[in-house]
């Protein structure tokens, strides 16, 4: 569903300023390998996160506390 939204949203702007629309054709694959080490860290973020609750919740956990 994003992508057809974002095909949608490139044809309108494709329509109103077609060498903007190049333009940011062009530049997508560049700005996706720029962003691509931050969402790398993300996920390392969310995993240490993730590891910290599972330490910390484990002996609630091995009590019967919880579910």
């Amino acid at each position: 569903m994003k992508a057809l939204i974002a095909f949608l949203l490139w044809c309108l702007l494709l329509a109103v300023s077609w060498p903007l629309a190049l333009l940011a054709l062009v530049l997508w694959p560049l700005v996706w390998l720029l962003t691509l080490p931050l969402r790398l860290l993300g996920i390392a973020v969310d995993a240490v996160f993730g590891l910290l609750r599972a330490v910390l919740t484990l002996p609630a956990r091995l009590l019967g506390g919880g579910r």
